[in-house]
């Protein structure tokens, strides 16, 4: 290869990296940004981020908000998100339709959206008597094994923000140090408990994973609470055979 060649290559891939940081900058604002806080958040000149951001408008990857505040993210986004929930829900198809068969139990996939957790995919159990949620119904995060389970994986101001939030539009008095302490033994043990805490009559237990994106998803095993105890050392065991596999995919 060339000098020029890899002087070329290299540029590109430069470019393709900070692209990529002034979209997570866009990902974590609340409303539009200016160049210029865009430039001092990513710490890269003005000209250079108005370079890239104008590129990135021709594709639609960045929009100019509707209120006047600058740059947001834009539609093309939302299409490539869908595209990457599709891949995510067919990549862990085949590990829910085992643990399922390993523990005869329903087993669903969810993932973080906004301030509550969303169904994925679900592999319905074996047993006369199963607990079915509907894909694309939202949960809570702090009475939920999955809401547990992925709050445990952020960083605590994060986490408090998203529990805080909750209980506050839902009028939840509870202890936060307390419920922070049970965070911080899902992030020792690996797994998180739901204990007719969501809804009566049903127990469940899941862990968290982060994606190729970094995006929070969550594996769990509802089950009717009047059979937990006799199948929650199997589950446990089969949710963590699961993770590592899990976490070795994303590695």
């Amino acid at each position: 290869m060339s000098e020029k060649n890899s002087k070329s290559d290299r540029s590109g891939i430069q470019v393709i990296s900070r692209a990529a940081s002034i979209l997570r900058v866009l990902k974590e604002a609340q409303s539009g940004m200016s160049l210029g806080k865009i430039a001092e958040q990513v710490g890269l000149p003005r000209s250079t981020v108005q370079r890239i951001t104008s590129a990135l408008a021709e594709e639609n990857f960045v929009i100019s908000d509707a209120q006047g505040g600058g740059l947001r993210l834009g539609p093309e986004l939302s299409s490539l998100a869908g595209a990457a929930q599709y891949n995510i829900v067919e990549h862990c198809r085949l590990l829910l339709n085992e643990v399922t068969q390993k523990t005869g139990e329903t087993t669903d996939l969810a993932a973080i959206r906004g301030i509550g957790m969303v169904f994925l995919d679900q592999v319905p159990g074996t047993h006369r008597l199963t607990t079915v949620s509907k894909v694309g119904e939202a949960f809570p995060l702090t009475s939920t094994a999955n809401g547990k389970a992925c709050l445990a994986k952020m960083d605590r101001d994060e986490a408090v923000k998203l529990i805080r939030n909750e209980w506050d539009r839902n009028g939840i008095k509870q202890d936060l140090p307390k419920f922070l302490e049970q965070l911080e033994e899902i992030r020792k043990s690996g797994l998180a408990y739901d204990l007719d805490e969501h809804s009566s009559g049903v127990s469940a237990i899941g862990f968290a994973f982060r994606d190729w994106a970094g995006d929070l998803h969550a594996i769990s095993v509802p089950v009717p609470s009047t059979r937990f105890a006799e199948q929650k050392a199997i589950i446990e065991k089969t949710l963590y055979d699961t993770s590592v596999n899990i976490q070795r995919t994303f590695e």
